[in-house]
């Protein structure tokens, strides 16, 4: 059951948050609510030693006043910013939580350079279907896409699911 938590419950916010972002621009608050609450329940249990349970608050700690910087200036959505400080969490302040954030920034500026691509006026008889308001030229970046995306395939190599893995 605690295997089942940690490897199903994280993947499962995540690709919801960004289909809920590419769908509605909106990354309901619940995503990050569950991610936190279940992070703080099974990474104790599953025998994460306490000063590792401690830095993996405080890597979300550090993600959260950067993103609340970047919140503050315009440059962020709150629900991106949130959702990164709960996936930072299940990261740690390690080196995996480095190449995730990378990964986001390097899937974020393509999502972001496609987009822009597919806003040209050329491209307007595309602008259909159930994502149709993610081409309109005024609309903002889904970024909630990029975390999901950079988090599914970072995870494997988090220091929690590593753990799992050897003791299983």
């Amino acid at each position: 059951m605690l295997t089942s938590a940690i490897m199903v419950v994280f993947p499962l916010c995540l690709a919801f948050a960004a289909i809920s972002d590419a769908l509605t621009m909106t990354i309901p608050n619940r995503v990050s609510v569950i991610l936190l609450a279940t992070f703080a329940i099974v990474a104790p249990i599953a025998g994460l030693p306490w000063q590792d349970y401690a830095m993996h608050f405080a890597a979300g700690l550090i993600v959260f006043v950067v993103c609340f910087g970047l919140f503050g200036i315009g440059v962020m959505g709150g629900g991106d910013a949130k959702l990164l400080t709960a996936t930072a969490v299940w990261f740690g302040l390690n080196m995996e939580l480095l190449d995730f954030l990378v990964a986001v920034a390097m899937i974020g500026g393509l999502l972001t350079i496609l987009l822009v691509i597919c806003r040209l006026p050329a491209f307007a008889i595309y602008r259909f279907g159930p994502v149709s308001h993610l081409l309109e030229p005024k609309a903002g970046i889904p970024y909630g896409i990029a975390i999901g995306i950079a988090a599914l395939i970072c995870y494997p190599q988090s220091p929690l699911v590593q753990m799992v893995l050897l003791h299983h």
